[in-house]
């Protein structure tokens, strides 16, 4: 399946399900992770706790959507005693103007890599002109990163590609930041939902999608668990190297039962071909 084909079929909601089975390849994923805002209701409880269920699951990385009141120093531990390692976190957009030092401090601390902006507030890409101000800011929140020894990198929604004068406002983003600076990370789910294709990025961007979200949509538009979905992962991930992955995070942000959730999703990733 071509990049068009792809791109199609997604957006008609009709990608086959033989599409959905693991392809025969040569490779599989050799490290899988989970957004842990998926189990928020449960890091809400016990946090390590929580880090131990995951870790019993089979993951081997974390990435984490706040600490839920504990020091950096509480969450490296609760990592080196789970044999977990949490290569990044996610911050909110508002850290880079007011205490991003503090916050690539924090993130040293606890043993992340890469900080990573959430998403950016309606009040701050309306236009294209916001859009541009914003890129300005990330390579600022970059190049401060890097001079602490971290990454920085964004993470879309679907926002980001309904066209604003003629413009995919993602698309700017990618061009005004710094590929020394700005990596990305994409949401596979909120891409093809925006009406954007992931190989297509790989290629006119490469090496720039250092981390992606591994969520699933069924044919209504439903995110869902990984693998019950019809998005196309043996195809994607089979691009790893020209796009730059490293790290592949599993995630769903309204799951029924999230330990549930995350066990299929990871069941189904360990035995995925491409």
């Amino acid at each position: 399946m071509d990049r068009r084909e792809f791109l199609t079929a997604v957006a008609a909601g009709a990608v086959s399900a033989c599409a959905r089975a693991p392809m025969q390849g040569t490779r599989r994923l050799d490290r899988i992770g989970v957004q842990l805002y998926t189990v928020r209701s449960e890091m809400a409880k016990g946090v390590e706790a929580t880090l131990e269920r995951v870790a019993a699951i089979g993951y081997r990385e974390v990435e984490f959507a706040g600490y839920f009141d504990r020091s950096p120093e509480e969450i490296r531990a609760a990592l080196a005693a789970t044999g977990l390692s949490a290569p990044a976190a996610h911050v909110p957009f508002e850290r880079i103007e007011s205490g991003w030092s503090a916050t690539l401090d924090e993130a040293a601390r606890a043993g992340h890599d890469t900080v990573i902006v959430a998403g950016i507030p309606e009040e701050r890409r309306r236009t294209l002109d916001e859009v541009r101000a914003c890129a300005a800011l990330f390579n600022q929140a970059g190049e401060a990163a890097k001079n602490a020894g971290l990454r920085y990198a964004y993470h879309n929604h679907d926002f980001e590609f309904p066209r604003i004068d003629g413009q995919v406002p993602y698309e700017v983003l990618l061009a005004e930041t710094d590929p020394a600076l700005v990596a990305f990370e994409l949401d596979l789910f909120w891409v093809i939902n925006g009406g954007g294709d992931p190989l297509a990025y790989f290629a006119s961007n490469p090496g720039r999608f250092q981390l992606v979200h591994v969520k699933d949509r069924d044919a209504t538009g439903r995110m869902v668990d990984v693998g019950a979905g019809r998005i196309d992962f043996a195809g994607i991930f089979a691009r790893a190297e020209q796009a730059g992955i490293r790290h592949y995070f599993v995630e769903h942000d309204e799951p029924a039962d999230p330990f549930a959730s995350i066990e299929a999703s990871y069941r189904y990733l360990r035995r995925l071909e491409f």
